[in-house]
């Protein structure tokens, strides 16, 4: 995930609470909104022109004329000018906490092809930062470092000698790492590859790349080794809740919390001070390396599902394969390109079938839903027989990324209650890039990328979500996205579900948001154009106007 260098600066009032307006202070004030073109996401009442909002809950949908008989004589009334108004967005797999951190000290160009034009802004951000502590980047392309002449680890080492380097590549599966930080991590030529990662050689000598859990375990140990002790909790207050609520966003799933790094404490002090702004569901990490039996019990004693409460400690995410591009997604076939030199190359397991069956058995009972990422046709296929194997098939378990998926495991889905969770928004998954993949993974397989289509048509319940900051956090691009990818492209109606009262189902919270309708919390917004009736390629220009969350206005523009 791209890990944002913040400038950290006051947020006006407008656009988040502050600490003594907590969000959980309840609004008594009854809220008219009216004139407006209301797309509830209700099927029996799919559209209104007024919304009455009482103690943060709807008390009235309806008509303008009809609103009159259930407001007060001090009711506050808010004229929507006929603007179009949607249920809160719900963004069911993003890295938060990740893109809030503060400590990452440079980025580079995912698009540069030339290593050498990398190397004077790393001295650059070198020289800019005191101290010999970690240098932490983010954002170059792993094909740039594959392709170089020379090794990257001496390239790095002859740039920063004297400190120890790690730079995340731009979707977070690899990291480019020099001598220092491999001796920090204890990686010799000797090491063997961990679980679900890969330590790259080039005629047995380390080349500075790490592949997957190789790079994160490293990534971990210099993020907890750099990081201050407000780092993650300002940049969450200065940046990421600010614009969650600027996008509209009133629900949210962490894809991965590090609880070994107490990130669930900073979140657990983000509710208790009263700064959230949208509610949270926690996916602690499955740890690939890590005791079975151990980590399975420290999951279950971190478990909490407060009915009342903003943040829920609820999901487990973790990584049934890894990446197309670097490839390490799991296929049934062989990749058509050798980067790896292992035995087999057909991809990799973070977790076996056999193992995440094991977690499911174990955790799905305490109340756990699981978040599996699963890439490639052979990590999709073999996630659905573990949830078969494991699962009492009542919890609502979902699969993430899902982009090359067999004909008959998009049935499985249907047939096992699997929520299928899709990113759309990066132009990667536009069909005119599809086959850019095929180089790697062949024709067949490259021409049929994220199949949402497929999905919806055989009656799969379909999540939208941003992956952000892989890809941008702005649900309009993803929705124009969605209604515009032809072959797999679904409905208009479709899509706003996928970002609302799928999401809330998702989160277990659709009996109290993700629509429209009485006796529902109070979380809208309103949107500058309707994107009903403009242009479908200018959806993702609409801007939010409003972000009503649990019945307070959290962003005004």
């Amino acid at each position: 995930m791209k890990i944002m260098l913040l400038v950290l600066s006051l947020v006006i009032s407008s656009q988040s609470c502050s600490k003594k307006e907590s969000i959980n202070e309840i609004d008594s004030t009854q809220k008219l909104y009216f004139n407006g073109k209301i797309y509830t996401v209700n099927e029996n009442q799919p559209w209104a022109e007024a919304i009455v909002i009482e103690n943060n809950k709807i008390v009235f949908i309806g008509s303008n004329g009809n609103a009159s008989d259930f407001v007060k004589e001090n009711v506050e009334k808010i004229d929507l000018k006929g603007q179009l108004v949607l249920p809160g967005f719900h963004d069911v797999h993003m890295h938060p906490m990740e893109v809030g951190a503060t400590n990452t000290t440079f980025t580079l160009d995912e698009n540069e092809e030339n290593i050498y034009n990398y190397l004077p802004v790393i001295k650059q951000a070198s020289e800019n930062t005191s101290g010999n502590g970690w240098l932490i980047g983010f954002g170059h392309a792993i094909t740039t470092l594959l392709e170089a002449t020379e090794s990257p680890l001496e390239l790095l080492d002859e740039t920063v000698p004297n400190r120890p380097v790690i730079i995340m590549e731009h979707t977070s599966h690899s990291m480019w790492v020099n001598s220092k930080a491999l001796e920090l991590a204890g990686i010799t030529s000797e090491s063997r590859n961990p679980t679900g990662g890969i330590i790259m050689k080039d005629n047995g000598e380390l080349n500075g790349i790490l592949i997957d859990n190789a790079g994160d375990i490293v990534f971990q140990l210099a993020q907890k080794s750099s990081e201050n002790n407000n780092s993650e909790y300002d940049g969450m207050i200065n940046y990421v809740l600010p614009e969650l609520a600027k996008y509209g966003i009133t629900s949210v799933s962490d894809a991965r919390t590090y609880w070994k790094r107490e990130q669930h404490k900073v979140w657990q002090n983000l509710e208790k001070d009263g700064r959230l702004t949208a509610r949270f569901n926690l996916g602690l990490w499955a740890y690939p390396e890590a005791d079975d039996n151990a980590q399975i019990a420290s999951l279950k004693a971190l478990y909490s599902n407060s009915e009342n409460s903003l943040l829920k400690i609820n999901q487990i995410k973790l990584y049934s394969d890894g990446i197309t591009h670097n490839t390490t997604a799991a296929l049934h076939s062989d990749y058509h390109i050798d980067y790896f030199n292992q035995s087999t190359n057909n991809g990799l397991n973070y977790f076996t079938e056999d193992r995440i069956a094991r977690y499911i058995q174990e955790l799905e009972g305490i109340g756990f839903d699981f978040h599996i990422h699963a890439i490639g046709n052979r990590g999709i296929s073999e996630a659905l027989n573990a949830i078969e194997n494991g699962s009492n098939l009542k919890n609502r378990h979902r699969l993430t990324h899902v982009e090359m998926v067999n004909n008959e495991d998009i049935q499985r889905f249907k047939q096992l209650h699997v929520i299928a969770d899709a990113q759309v928004a990066g132009d990667f998954t536009k069909p005119e890039f599809w086959q850019e993949n095929a180089a790697l993974v062949g024709t067949t397989l490259a021409n049929n990328l994220i199949p949402i289509k497929s999905f919806t048509d055989a009656g799969v319940r379909l999540t939208l979500s941003s992956d952000w900051n892989v890809s941008t956090l702005n649900p309009f691009v993803g929705i124009q996205n969605a209604i515009t990818r032809a072959p797999q492209n679904i409905s208009l109606n479709e899509a706003i579900k996928a970002y609302t009262i799928n999401g809330a189902y998702v989160m277990r919270q659709e009996e109290k948001v993700g629509s429209l309708e009485v006796g529902k919390l109070a979380d809208f917004i309103v949107v500058d154009k309707d994107i009903f009736t403009i242009p479908t390629n200018q959806i993702k220009t609409a801007k939010i106007v409003l972000t009503v969350f649990n019945g307070k206005e959290i962003y005004k523009k």
